[in-house]
């Protein structure tokens, strides 16, 4: 009777211990927000072709993955490389005081450890033919002192040469862009790496 009496002593005190434990344990963490990239800053570059000229960008864009659906098959979620932002272009030609300029909205951003690129559309532009005209563009941040990078699509990429041997303008597609192929030289930009997000379930 009494190693009976003991065995439920013991019984009993094993399973208070144990509710004890479950409620002091921790509830389980809520699974992290996916990361999102993000490019952010600004600066004058130094372009060959134009090198008298005082040329700038601003960039402000962030993913906001499967945002964008596009009538076509599989596209009713849109892409994971979908984003906002926008992007201000200013370029003033030093022989004729002239100061062409854009606005844009930004529609695709993907990146590579520091460098991004991204498009977007011109919602209002002083140059002729420029609205509606969607731009890609580049940004590299720089690394151990070296300067960051941009590049842009009219810049010395994207022509289309016709059978015939005319020569045309190309368009850009979502998210392509030239490497960057210039020097920033005045400002910086800020890259913020992220995986592309995971297709969301059905």
């Amino acid at each position: 009777m009494k190693n009976r009496k003991r065995a439920l002593i013991l019984a009993g005190t094993a399973a208070a211990l144990a509710a004890t434990l479950i409620a002091a344990a921790p509830a389980p963490a809520a699974p992290a927000a996916p990361k999102l990239a993000s490019v952010h800053g600004g600066g004058a570059i130094f372009f060959l072709y134009s090198a008298k000229d005082d040329i700038r960008f601003t960039v402000d864009a962030e993913s906001t993955p499967w945002t964008r659906p596009f009538p076509a098959p599989g596209g009713d979620k849109g892409l994971p490389t979908d984003a906002r932002g926008r992007v201000t272009i200013s370029h003033r030609y030093t022989e004729t005081g002239f100061t062409a300029t854009a606005e844009a909205e930004v529609d695709c951003l993907v990146t590579g450890g520091k460098t991004a690129t991204l498009t977007a559309v011109v919602k209002t532009s002083n140059v002729a033919g420029w609205d509606g005209k969607r731009i890609g563009i580049s940004v590299q941040e720089g690394r151990r002192g070296e300067p960051d990078r941009v590049g842009f699509s009219w810049g010395v990429a994207n022509v289309d040469v016709r059978p015939d041997g005319t020569v045309a303008e190309g368009t850009v597609g979502s998210c392509m862009a030239p490497a960057p192929f210039t020097e920033v030289t005045k400002g910086g930009f800020r890259v913020a790496p992220a995986p592309l997000s995971p297709q969301p379930k059905p």
